[in-house]
């Protein structure tokens, strides 16, 4: 049996993002698009596992899937059925036949998401589905001395909405935060991400840039003293890349 590897492209604008279970389960989702594809071309009932689950409205430049199927079909054969037959807004970019024990989940190791923002002071008519426009141009300072307390390992709780009990604790390596004049683009590198927590993370930090917040409230919010921004528009946000172990 092989291992196949798929790296995705999407806009996950009309989609529940990557999967959605649970009460709102739904079959409009990512996910379920590649897998009616997969079973369409090989007849047999895969498994397809992701490297990062994106949430509702939220795209990606290269996640990572992988699925174990029987096909004797070469790999650009694979990329060219699965394009032929999937949405206009989901591109295979590449296919590669992995080792056995590759799984998109699990051997993830880190996560890189990338948001984006126009603040020119008219927002652009071509960008404006894919980047949120800030009507006021923030404070970087304000907004990169915040991101410093968010460094390291911290549970991050109260920075997402997860519900369940597990580990909480993430580690983040790294965020950016830079602008040409046009687009600031906030970039975070993780070793995972909560439910919402890139979103929230963002949320909270245009509000310090934009003089709402302090950028001290970030080590209150870890504390519980105080409450976590609204998560941001998904739709500024991209799941940039997935990282395994070379």
């Amino acid at each position: 049996m092989r291992n196949i590897k798929l790296t995705i492209e999407y806009d996950g604008s009309r989609y529940q993002g990557w999967v959605r279970l649970g009460k709102n389960e739904s079959t409009n989702t990512i996910s379920n698009k590649i897998l009616e594809v997969i079973r369409k071309m090989t007849g047999e009932d895969v498994e397809l596992f992701c490297g990062a689950r994106t949430e509702v409205g939220v795209h990606a430049y290269a996640q990572t899937a992988s699925f174990k199927t029987n096909t004797d079909m070469k790999d650009y054969e694979i990329q060219h059925y699965l394009n032929r037959y999937l949405p206009m807004d989901i591109a295979i970019t590449s296919v590669e036949d992995m080792p056995e024990r590759f799984h998109a989940q699990l051997n993830a190791r880190s996560k890189i998401y990338i948001y984006r923002a126009t603040i020119s002071d008219v927002p652009s008519v071509f960008d404006f589905k894919y980047t949120y426009h800030c009507f006021r141009r923030p404070d970087m300072d304000a907004m990169k001395a915040a991101a410093q307390l968010l460094l390291g390992r911290h549970d991050f709780k109260n920075f997402s909405t997860v519900k369940h009990n597990k580990s909480t604790e993430r580690e983040m390596y790294q965020i950016d935060i830079y602008d040409d004049g046009e687009e600031m683009q906030i970039s975070m590198h993780a070793d995972d991400f909560l439910h919402n927590m890139q979103r929230t993370i963002v949320g909270t930090l245009l509000e310090i840039g934009l003089g709402t917040r302090k950028p001290e409230d970030i080590t209150a919010i870890f504390a519980g003293e105080q409450p976590a921004s609204a998560p941001c528009d998904p739709k500024g946000m991209y799941l940039q890349e997935v990282r395994y172990d070379q």
